[in-house]
Parts: C-alpha cells; sequence; structure tokens
C-alpha cells in the first residue's frame, strides 16, 4: 500500500505546530519546544527543516528569541508544498512522471489508473492548507473535550 514516510508525517506536524504559533502573534519558535510538544526527536527535525528551509516555506531567526517561523501565513502554505520539499513528487509510479520511463504507457492500461490516482492524491494536497489543518485540529480536539466531559 502507499505509504508517506515519518520525513513526511513529521513534517506536517511540524509545520502544523508552527502554524499554531504564527497564528498566536508568529513568534520564533525553537525546534527542543516542538520536539516536546509533537513528541518527534530533536535530531530528526533538525534534518527535517532543511528542505522546509531550502524551499522557503519556513525561516530561521538567529539571536535572543530565535528559532524558525512560517515564512508565509498558514492559509499560503499548501500541503502539496510540504510533501514536495520533503517526499518529492505524488506520484505513485515512474511512469507518471517521467513518460520516458517505460515504452509500453500508449498500450498500458494500469498507467491510466495510475496517473488519475495520481492526480486525485495531487489535487488533494494542493487545495488543504495549514489553515485547513489548524481548522480541522480544533475540531478534533474541542470533539475530544466534549467526549472527556461526557465521561466525568
Amino acid at each position: 500500500m502507499i505509504k508517506l514516510s515519518t520525513k513526511g508525517r513529521y513534517g506536517a506536524r511540524l509545520m502544523l505546530n508552527l502554524a499554531n504559533h504564527y497564528n498566536n502573534g508568529n513568534e520564533a519558535i525553537i525546534l527542543r519546544n516542538v520536539s516536546e510538544e509533537e513528541e518527534i526527536s530533536i535530531r530528526y527535525l533538525e534534518q527535517i527543516i532543511i528542505p522546509l528551509k531550502i524551499n522557503k516555506l519556513v525561516k530561521s531567526i538567529r539571536g535572543a528569541g530565535g528559532g524558525y517561523i512560517l515564512a508565509r501565513h498558514p492559509s499560503k502554505i499548501k500541503l502539496n508544498e510540504i510533501l514536495l520539499a520533503l517526499e518529492g513528487t505524488c506520484c505513485l509510479v515512474d511512469c507518471v512522471e517521467d513518460e520516458d520511463y517505460c515504452h509500453r504507457i500508449p498500450i498500458c492500461a494500469t498507467y491510466e489508473v495510475w496517473k488519475e490516482t495520481s492526480n486525485l492524491l495531487k489535487n488533494y494536497f494542493e487545495n488543504l492548507t495549514l489553515q485547513d489543518l489548524i481548522e480541522i485540529s480544533r475540531k478534533k480536539q474541542r470533539k475530544s473535550k466534549s467526549k472527556q466531559k461526557a465521561a466525568s
């Protein structure tokens, strides 16, 4: 089955964490705090932040009060950009991205399936922003609090 790597999953959580802080005044966040809040190894976060910075999704702030911030408003950063920076292109098979990869494309029925599925995933991730993820997170937190209240 198709799976995102931990790099993609943890990178999305890192970016969501920064997005939450962006909406609270965009203060710079140190990776140690993200590590504790998200329960992700600091060493792994240090590796993940590099491609996010290279792809201009985050900025580093030096000095006292330094850390990392989002490069743009959460509503302007798409999940597709994050996954592209960390995972590469969103294609199920190589031939979808590179038609020269296989000479059987003109007669291959499965090529059409892989191409359409890849496009569906790409479009879904393209239409989901960090702001959308913040809203999803808030809904889940409210639901969780309601369940806890009901159980008390």
